[in-house]
């Protein structure tokens, strides 16, 4: 391991903590406005299927859209399966588990991501990157989405989107 950072890992795994707890709250709320409050002014957002955002403007405009439509609107949490500070680095890396809900038979459907946010002290982050397969990522979204529309809870905005990128059959 390197030189100790300029943050203390408590530090650092406290800031996550808050913004977990916060992310949670905008998905409760369906308001994720101030999701972009969580990072600096010129902080930089790596989403690997959707690009890189620079600044809060631009990171706010992209979750706002994205956690709002379905697929995004539709999750009910994101907990976290573990966890990992690098100090040295001001990092936290972490697997995020992004649930959706029970589409009416009990079945559980989720799909992870790796987390890469580095710390910039006060609370904030400076950097967040999202690293994962965006095929695995449609192919549960399609299969919660077939379950959904044999239990009657798929919306109109759901099946649009099945409409626009694939029958859920088969995946």
């Amino acid at each position: 391991m390197g030189a100790p950072g300029p943050f203390p890992a408590g530090e650092i795994e406290e800031a996550y903590a808050a913004l977990h707890r916060q992310v949670q709250g905008f998905a409760d709320s369906g308001d994720w406005h101030g999701f972009a409050d969580l990072f600096t002014e010129d902080a930089t957002y790596v989403e690997h299927a959707y690009g890189t955002f620079h600044g809060r403007e631009e990171i706010r405009a992209w979750s706002t859209e994205t956690m709002t439509t379905f697929p995004g609107g539709v999750m009910t949490g994101f907990p976290l399966a573990w966890s990992v500070v690098d100090e040295s680095a001001a990092r936290l890396v972490c697997e995020v588990r992004n649930l959706m809900p029970d589409p009416g038979d009990g079945s559980v459907h989720e799909q992870s991501n790796l987390t890469i946010m580095t710390y910039a002290g006060d609370g904030l982050f400076s950097r967040e990157e999202d690293v994962y397969n965006p095929l695995r990522f449609l192919r549960m979204t399609l299969r919660w989405a077939a379950v959904a529309e044999q239990h009657g809870r798929l919306s109109d905005e759901g099946r649009a989107y099945v409409a626009k990128y694939g029958s859920p059959a088969g995946h």
